[in-house]
């Protein structure tokens, strides 16, 4: 029987907006430290004398084991209780942030990283559901607005505090930081989130759909965080994930469907919009995560900025994100959402095109407004979507398609970073070997290049075959650094044209206007 949620089923006054500051500010902790990690890894590498390799798994560690707790967000949920799982998973997020800052070699980074992942992957999903529970239809939009802020921001704001930290106080504190505001989000959840209801019955543990989900997640998000140090597909390992992850996958499916207590419930991908919205969930994943794994590549590599100087230029995109999100809030229940979608798909589309037109010589300044206008198009996709996706779902659902549509989100944005990394190598790789073809001694603006680089060197007082040596690297460096930013722009129109390939899906979803039903 079906039944229109009324007003009193939902938390009243004040209390509903700290609920969502409270789930905000837990969500941000875990979406921020995704990326802090990221402008530290030379200093953590050389501080505990790991390889490039090896300090790579800090990284990695955290993701796969957060994107293997996100669909499982839901079921911890209900077994242990919303308020006490979301508690439990910010004390544990918190002490696994110290253990890590108090690292004294990398197993141990690793090892508390993983940790931190884990107690991490049910902050995003299940501070999502609990103000979807908190809040009636019609000030949705306001409400994931204000819990948005802190999402689409923390990726950007994750390499800037990072940076700061790492060249102020060293890479350590970019864990300790995260004590303070760990202890005032435990407080205020404590204080604010409402009491658990108690369960009619103690449901069963489905440790079969646990292990196949742990290891098919595990195995396949492996492939795609590790799979560049790897070589892809010619290393015996990246090929043994991969098998692994892909029958444990089918397995996972298989076990879901036929038991009557899953872990994970596929059945809830019934639901047309859920199922859309999550696919469209991993594109744009991919065009947020890619685009923000990018652009401070080309800052850094091409433009020769520092960690901090590349986090300050992507923090005013951060800030129109913010900016636009509450704004957006306000209207989004006036508006179809898929109006809102396309017009921030196009837009988003538009500043990639933009920026395929970088040179070597683009200075920070020609980069400041497409930034700026991506962070405000990209909100238009990010909180609609949201809506369209989860707002039309029985109350019931909400905390398992939360998860689904969160994990699609992060496995969107581990796949686009593997596959732009790819292909930013593989496109560099083709475009030296064109511009390579073209510059040889016999070509008379080359041979007259050398001859002054050659003479130049020699007046520095080095000897003819250095002088040489010098002036050939030269050349090389400037083949390579063209290459480069050809292949940047090359992956910034393939994120534009997967923007535009994206919109027929819009006809999968709905209005994000609707009121929810309870079954």
């Amino acid at each position: 029987m079906s039944s229109t949620l009324g007003k009193d089923d939902y938390v009243q006054g004040t209390l509903k907006w700290l609920i969502v500051i409270t789930a905000a500010l837990g969500a941000m902790l875990e979406v921020i430290d995704t990326s802090i990690v990221n402008v530290a890894i030379t200093s953590i590498q050389s501080s505990l004398g790991a390889t490039i390799s090896e300090v790579g798994w800090v990284v990695s560690g955290y993701s796969i084991a957060n994107v293997i707790l996100i669909p499982l967000s839901a079921w911890l949920g209900f077994y242990f209780g919303r308020k006490s799982y979301f508690i439990f998973s910010l004390v544990g997020f918190t002490v696994a942030s110290i253990l890590c800052g108090f690292s004294v070699n990398l197993a141990m980074l690793v090892v508390c990283r993983i940790l931190q992942g884990l107690f991490g992957g049910g902050l995003l999903a299940k501070g999502q559901s609990i103000i979807f529970e908190t809040f009636p239809p019609h000030e949705q939009g306001l409400a994931q607005a204000m819990f948005g802020v802190g999402v689409i921001a923390g990726p950007a704001i994750g390499p800037t505090l990072g940076g700061y930290l790492t060249d102020s106080l060293g890479w350590r504190w970019i864990f300790f930081i995260n004590l303070p505001f760990g202890l005032v989000a435990i407080l205020m959840a404590w204080l604010f989130l409402p009491k658990d209801l108690p369960r009619l019955r103690v449901p069963t543990i489905d440790w079969w759909g646990i292990a196949w989900l742990a290891i098919s997640i595990g195995c396949l998000q492996t492939v795609l965080a590790q799979g560049q140090e790897y070589d892809w597909f010619n290393s015996s390992l990246i090929n043994y994930l991969a098998i692994v992850g892909s029958i444990t996958f089918v397995l996972l499916i298989w076990q879901e469907l036929n038991t009557k207590a899953p872990a994970v419930d596929l059945r809830v991908l019934r639901h047309r919009a859920l199922a859309a919205g999550s696919i469209y969930s991993g594109i744009l994943g991919m065009g947020l995560y890619g685009t923000l794994f990018v652009v401070p590549i080309f800052a850094q590599s091409i433009l020769g900025l520092s960690a901090t100087q590349t986090g300050f230029l992507l923090a005013p995109g951060a800030l129109a994100s913010a900016i636009v999100m509450v704004l957006l809030g306000k209207i989004s229940d006036r508006i179809d959402a898929r109006i809102l979608i396309a017009t921030g798909a196009i837009g988003s589309a538009l500043v990639m095109f933009n920026l395929a037109d970088i040179t070597a010589q683009t200075g920070t300044e020609r980069l400041f407004w497409p930034l700026v206008f991506r962070g405000g198009v990209t909100v238009m996709m990010f909180l609609p979507l949201t809506l369209a996706t989860l707002g039309s779902l029985a109350q019931k659902d909400i905390p398992a398609g939360s998860g689904f549509y969160n994990l699609t989100r992060q496995l969107g944005g581990s796949l686009g970073i593997a596959i732009l990394t790819n292909i930013l190598e593989q496109r560099i790789a083709f475009h030296k070997v064109i511009l390579s073809a073209k510059i040889t001694p016999y070509d008379l603006a080359t041979s007259q290049r050398l001859e002054q680089l050659h003479w130049f060197f020699q007046s520095q007082g080095l000897d003819s075959i250095t002088s040489n040596q010098r002036a050939l690297a030269i050349i090389e460096h400037t083949i390579y650094t063209q290459a480069s930013v050809l292949s940047f722009a090359d992956i910034f129109r393939i994120v534009g044209i997967t923007f535009i390939c994206s919109l027929p899906l819009l006809l999968f979803l709905g209005q994000g206007k609707k009121k929810r039903q309870v079954v």
